[in-house]
């Protein structure tokens, strides 16, 4: 059966530290919607978190650029977010998924990745070096059940 969206948010922030929270707290309200349980909400918050991140440290390591985020809700509960950058781009994407590699210097732990795909019910990593990333994630929530109805 194929998914149909039934909302769409689209976000861009400049690559600055500060605006790493904003992205987390917009996307966790977007999806709201579907009744997230507090687990489920925290592992979104967690992803965004993890990918803008990514975004300032790597993707635009001595300049500020630009964080393009889609967030999409499709039916069956499917969140899909998708945070793309148009910075360095990475050489080597299997390489980079790698528990503990960085680029980042010694002060990062290289596991953003990982996380990501940890806290995902779907994960993809696309990259172009002198292009830019774009790391697309989908978390399925489960309808909960209210009385006799499922939350819709």
């Amino acid at each position: 059966m194929k998914k149909e969206k039934q909302n769409e948010m689209q976000l861009t922030l400049d690559s600055r530290s500060v605006n790493e929270g904003f992205a987390r707290a917009a996307v966790a309200a977007f999806s709201a919607q579907l009744d997230p349980t507090i687990e489920e909400c925290n592992d979104i918050k967690t992803m965004v978190s993890e990918a803008v991140t990514n975004c300032i440290v790597h993707a635009y390591p001595d300049t500020c650029g630009k964080i393009h985020i889609l967030c999409r809700i499709y039916t069956g509960g499917l969140l899909e977010i998708t945070v793309r950058d148009r910075g360095i781009g990475i050489t080597d994407v299997g390489q980079a998924r790698e528990p503990l590699f960085t680029t980042g210097g010694s002060d990062r732990a290289g596991m953003g990745f990982t996380i990501m795909e940890s806290f995902s019910d779907g994960f993809r990593v696309t990259s172009r070096p002198g292009k830019g990333t774009s790391v697309t994630m989908r978390k399925l929530i489960a309808p909960r059940l209210r009385g006799n109805r499922a939350a819709v």
